[in-house]
Protein backbone atom coordinates (compact mmCIF):
# COMPACT_ATOMS: atom_id res chain seq x y z
CA UNK A 1 0.00 0.00 0.00
CA UNK A 2 1.44 3.38 -1.07
CA UNK A 3 2.07 6.10 1.88
CA UNK A 4 0.09 9.09 2.20
CA UNK A 5 1.05 11.94 -0.13
CA UNK A 6 3.30 14.25 1.58
CA UNK A 7 4.40 16.32 -1.45
CA UNK A 8 3.45 17.75 -4.42
CA UNK A 9 6.00 18.26 -7.22
CA UNK A 10 4.51 20.20 -10.18
CA UNK A 11 5.67 20.88 -13.48
CA UNK A 12 5.87 24.33 -15.10
CA UNK A 13 5.40 24.24 -19.17
CA UNK A 14 1.31 23.24 -19.59
CA UNK A 15 0.62 22.59 -15.63
CA UNK A 16 0.48 26.06 -13.98
CA UNK A 17 1.99 28.49 -17.36
CA UNK A 18 0.07 28.14 -20.48
CA UNK A 19 2.90 28.02 -22.33
CA UNK A 20 2.42 25.39 -24.48
CA UNK A 21 1.16 27.51 -27.29
CA UNK A 22 3.79 29.72 -26.88
CA UNK A 23 6.89 27.06 -27.35
CA UNK A 24 5.46 27.09 -31.00
CA UNK A 25 6.86 30.66 -31.46
CA UNK A 26 9.80 29.91 -29.25
CA UNK A 27 10.95 27.12 -31.55
CA UNK A 28 9.85 28.69 -34.60
CA UNK A 29 11.84 32.10 -33.70
CA UNK A 30 14.66 29.72 -33.40
CA UNK A 31 14.28 27.71 -36.11
CA UNK A 32 13.87 31.10 -38.10
CA UNK A 33 17.63 32.29 -37.67
CA UNK A 34 18.68 28.72 -39.01
CA UNK A 35 16.76 29.66 -42.43
CA UNK A 36 14.00 26.76 -41.70
CA UNK A 37 10.44 27.68 -41.27
CA UNK A 38 8.35 26.17 -38.31
CA UNK A 39 4.65 26.55 -37.37
CA UNK A 40 4.46 24.11 -34.68
CA UNK A 41 3.96 20.90 -36.56
CA UNK A 42 6.30 18.88 -34.23
CA UNK A 43 5.13 20.03 -31.12
CA UNK A 44 4.29 16.90 -29.70
CA UNK A 45 8.14 15.67 -30.59
CA UNK A 46 8.90 18.18 -27.94
CA UNK A 47 6.18 18.70 -25.60
CA UNK A 48 7.69 18.42 -22.03
CA UNK A 49 11.42 17.08 -23.01
CA UNK A 50 14.65 18.71 -22.14
CA UNK A 51 15.85 21.58 -23.96
CA UNK A 52 19.10 19.39 -24.89
CA UNK A 53 16.48 16.51 -26.29
CA UNK A 54 14.70 19.44 -28.09
CA UNK A 55 17.44 20.71 -29.88
CA UNK A 56 18.53 17.55 -30.48
CA UNK A 57 15.31 16.35 -32.29
CA UNK A 58 15.32 19.89 -34.60
CA UNK A 59 19.00 19.13 -35.65
CA UNK A 60 18.23 16.04 -36.85
CA UNK A 61 14.64 16.82 -38.55
CA UNK A 62 16.17 19.64 -40.00
CA UNK A 63 19.61 18.49 -41.14
CA UNK A 64 21.25 21.18 -38.74
CA UNK A 65 24.63 21.07 -38.25
CA UNK A 66 25.02 24.10 -35.27
CA UNK A 67 26.34 23.21 -32.12
CA UNK A 68 24.00 21.72 -29.25
CA UNK A 69 25.18 24.13 -26.62
CA UNK A 70 24.76 27.24 -29.03
CA UNK A 71 21.38 26.41 -30.08
CA UNK A 72 20.39 25.07 -26.32
CA UNK A 73 21.68 28.75 -25.02
CA UNK A 74 19.70 30.49 -27.88
CA UNK A 75 16.54 28.48 -27.20
CA UNK A 76 16.82 29.50 -23.39
CA UNK A 77 17.34 33.21 -24.27
CA UNK A 78 14.27 33.63 -26.94
CA UNK A 79 12.29 31.81 -23.93
CA UNK A 80 13.07 34.02 -21.23
CA UNK A 81 11.41 36.50 -23.53
CA UNK A 82 8.20 34.80 -23.93
CA UNK A 83 8.29 33.89 -20.20
CA UNK A 84 8.76 37.54 -18.75
CA UNK A 85 6.74 39.27 -20.89
CA UNK A 86 4.06 37.37 -22.53
CA UNK A 87 3.03 33.78 -21.22
CA UNK A 88 -0.09 34.11 -18.34
CA UNK A 89 -1.57 31.48 -15.60
CA UNK A 90 -3.72 28.94 -16.13
CA UNK A 91 -6.80 29.59 -14.90
CA UNK A 92 -7.65 28.82 -10.49
CA UNK A 93 -3.40 28.56 -10.70
CA UNK A 94 -2.64 30.84 -7.30
CA UNK A 95 -5.94 29.69 -5.71
CA UNK A 96 -4.85 25.70 -5.72
CA UNK A 97 -1.21 26.48 -5.02
CA UNK A 98 -2.98 28.98 -1.70
CA UNK A 99 -5.28 26.23 -0.67
CA UNK A 100 -2.38 23.16 -0.85
CA UNK A 101 -0.50 25.36 1.10
CA UNK A 102 -3.35 25.62 3.65
CA UNK A 103 -3.97 21.88 3.81
CA UNK A 104 -3.78 20.09 7.28
CA UNK A 105 -1.84 17.57 7.93
CA UNK A 106 0.64 19.78 5.64
CA UNK A 107 1.51 18.71 2.18
CA UNK A 108 5.37 20.29 0.71
CA UNK A 109 4.95 21.85 -2.72
CA UNK A 110 8.39 21.70 -5.29
CA UNK A 111 8.73 22.53 -8.71
CA UNK A 112 10.57 21.11 -11.37
CA UNK A 113 10.64 22.35 -14.87
CA UNK A 114 12.70 21.40 -18.38
CA UNK A 115 12.93 25.37 -18.20
CA UNK A 116 16.18 27.06 -17.49
CA UNK A 117 16.71 29.22 -14.27
CA UNK A 118 16.96 32.58 -16.63
CA UNK A 119 13.19 32.08 -18.17
CA UNK A 120 11.34 30.14 -15.17
CA UNK A 121 12.21 32.29 -12.04
CA UNK A 122 11.16 35.58 -13.98
CA UNK A 123 7.60 34.14 -14.83
CA UNK A 124 7.16 32.60 -11.11
CA UNK A 125 8.22 35.91 -9.66
CA UNK A 126 6.06 38.20 -11.76
CA UNK A 127 3.00 35.91 -11.00
CA UNK A 128 4.01 35.88 -7.29
CA UNK A 129 4.47 32.26 -7.20
CA UNK A 130 8.07 31.66 -6.23
CA UNK A 131 6.68 31.56 -2.28
CA UNK A 132 4.18 28.78 -2.93
CA UNK A 133 7.50 26.28 -3.61
CA UNK A 134 9.88 24.83 -0.76
CA UNK A 135 11.76 23.48 -3.59
CA UNK A 136 12.83 24.48 -7.51
CA UNK A 137 15.04 22.68 -9.49
CA UNK A 138 15.17 24.27 -13.02
CA UNK A 139 16.79 22.07 -16.52
CA UNK A 140 20.09 23.45 -16.19
CA UNK A 141 20.59 22.28 -12.50
CA UNK A 142 20.74 18.26 -13.34
CA UNK A 143 22.52 16.60 -15.85
CA UNK A 144 20.00 14.18 -17.80
CA UNK A 145 16.44 16.01 -18.45
CA UNK A 146 12.99 14.67 -18.87
CA UNK A 147 11.76 11.46 -19.20
CA UNK A 148 15.00 10.79 -16.96
CA UNK A 149 14.21 10.80 -13.46
CA UNK A 150 17.05 12.86 -11.95
CA UNK A 151 14.83 16.40 -11.78
CA UNK A 152 11.94 14.55 -9.55
CA UNK A 153 13.96 13.05 -7.62
CA UNK A 154 16.81 16.15 -6.51
CA UNK A 155 13.08 17.32 -5.96
CA UNK A 156 12.15 14.69 -3.24
CA UNK A 157 15.55 14.88 -1.81
CA UNK A 158 15.57 18.64 -1.10
CA UNK A 159 11.47 18.65 0.04
CA UNK A 160 13.26 15.46 2.58
CA UNK A 161 10.43 13.08 1.47
CA UNK A 162 10.25 9.37 0.34
CA UNK A 163 9.82 8.88 -3.50
CA UNK A 164 6.61 7.27 -3.06
CA UNK A 165 4.64 9.70 -0.96
CA UNK A 166 5.26 12.29 -3.72
CA UNK A 167 2.35 13.00 -6.21
CA UNK A 168 3.94 14.84 -9.26
CA UNK A 169 1.62 16.79 -11.62
CA UNK A 170 2.37 16.75 -15.40
CA UNK A 171 1.32 17.21 -18.53
CA UNK A 172 3.63 15.48 -20.98
CA UNK A 173 4.43 11.54 -21.57
CA UNK A 174 7.99 12.50 -21.08
CA UNK A 175 7.47 13.72 -17.54
CA UNK A 176 4.60 11.04 -16.64
CA UNK A 177 7.75 9.01 -17.86
CA UNK A 178 10.13 10.60 -15.38
CA UNK A 179 8.41 10.71 -12.35
CA UNK A 180 7.22 7.15 -12.84
CA UNK A 181 11.31 6.17 -12.59
CA UNK A 182 11.10 7.89 -9.99
CA UNK A 183 9.12 5.75 -8.14
CA UNK A 184 6.47 8.14 -7.46
CA UNK A 185 2.48 8.88 -8.92
CA UNK A 186 1.68 11.04 -11.50
CA UNK A 187 -1.72 12.92 -11.91
CA UNK A 188 -1.52 14.00 -15.37
CA UNK A 189 -3.52 16.98 -17.19
CA UNK A 190 -2.88 16.91 -20.55
CA UNK A 191 -3.76 19.66 -22.55
CA UNK A 192 -6.98 18.43 -24.68
CA UNK A 193 -5.76 21.52 -27.56
CA UNK A 194 -2.69 19.19 -28.53
CA UNK A 195 -2.97 15.72 -27.54
CA UNK A 196 -5.67 12.86 -27.11
CA UNK A 197 -6.29 12.49 -22.97
CA UNK A 198 -6.82 8.74 -23.42
CA UNK A 199 -3.09 8.27 -24.62
CA UNK A 200 -2.18 9.05 -20.71
CA UNK A 201 -4.48 6.96 -19.22
CA UNK A 202 -2.43 4.08 -18.88
CA UNK A 203 0.65 5.44 -17.67
CA UNK A 204 -0.91 8.07 -14.96
CA UNK A 205 -2.17 7.02 -12.18
CA UNK A 206 -5.13 10.03 -12.04
CA UNK A 207 -6.13 11.66 -15.32
CA UNK A 208 -7.77 14.86 -14.24
CA UNK A 209 -9.66 17.90 -16.26
CA UNK A 210 -7.95 20.79 -13.93
CA UNK A 211 -5.41 21.80 -11.30
CA UNK A 212 -8.87 22.34 -9.51
CA UNK A 213 -9.11 18.34 -9.09
CA UNK A 214 -6.09 18.20 -7.23
CA UNK A 215 -6.94 19.45 -3.56
CA UNK A 216 -10.00 16.97 -3.39
CA UNK A 217 -7.50 14.43 -4.96
CA UNK A 218 -5.20 15.21 -2.10
CA UNK A 219 -7.81 15.64 0.81
CA UNK A 220 -9.26 12.12 0.08
CA UNK A 221 -5.80 10.67 0.60
CA UNK A 222 -4.54 12.30 3.67
CA UNK A 223 -7.60 11.92 5.36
Amino acid sequence: MSQPIRALIFDLDGVLADSEPWWNKIDATLLAEHSVTYRGEYHRNVLGVSYRLAVEFYKKTFGLSVPTEQMMRRRGEIATEFFANRIDLFPSTKQVLEELRQMNPPVRLGLATSSVSASARPFLDRHKLTPFFKVIVTGEEVERGKPHPAIYLRVAEKLDVATDACLVIEDSLSGIAAAKAANMRVAAIPDTRFVDPGQYEKDADYVLSSLREIPPLIRNDIQ
